[in-house]
């Protein structure tokens, strides 16, 4: 897994919840290709045909908060999305993230300093957020190595399998 990604960036604001990510009524579908198409339904649904392999998603405070589904972050990551970049997230949504291999990074004020359509470069190990074309640098909280260790896995269920270690495997007690 490279830790620089260039891509576009889509922006939301503040309070983006997992309902507006993925709708629940779309929970039943268990294809997440199929899934995807309903992403940002109610408020970005033009999203769904416009979104392109390494796009980057920008958001305000409190990024996927309300429900724990990890359907949401799946979702994104399914469309195409490289990173997620927001200036909070919710807790259960942000380890969702790492646990199925999605990079998401806490930058402060991006919401208000990145536009719809601009070319970010992400430092995923400084923590740096480029706006490419306007001299535009942010500062963002770097990913540890240890979790850059699980996205480079493809989530944490990988990086456990490659490790030996399964949900279903105890230790023996000596």
């Amino acid at each position: 897994m490279t830790t620089i990604i260039e891509g576009r960036a889509w922006v939301f604001g503040d309070d983006v919840d997992t309902d507006q990510i993925i709708s629940g009524k779309y929970l039943t579908i268990l294809d997440y290709a199929e899934m995807a198409r309903h992403a940002f339904e109610a408020t970005r649904p033009e999203i769904v045909t416009q979104i392109r392999a390494s796009d980057v998603i920008v958001a305000g405070t409190n990024f996927g908060g309300g429900s724990s589904r990890e359907e949401a972050p799946a979702v994104l990551k399914h469309m195409g999305v490289a990173c997620v970049l927001a200036e909070s997230f919710a807790r259960i949504f942000y380890r969702n993230c790492f646990n199925i291999g999605l990079p998401a990074m806490v930058v402060k004020d991006i919401a208000q300093k990145v536009e719809d359509g601009d070319t970010l470069r992400v430092d995923l190990t400084r923590g740096e957020v480029r706006v490419l074309g306007r001299d535009v640098v942010l500062e963002g909280e770097p990913i540890p190595d240890f979790m850059l260790e699980i996205l480079s896995a493809g989530g944490a269920v990988e990086w456990f399998k490659s490790r030996g270690v399964h949900s279903w495997t105890r230790r023996q007690k000596r």
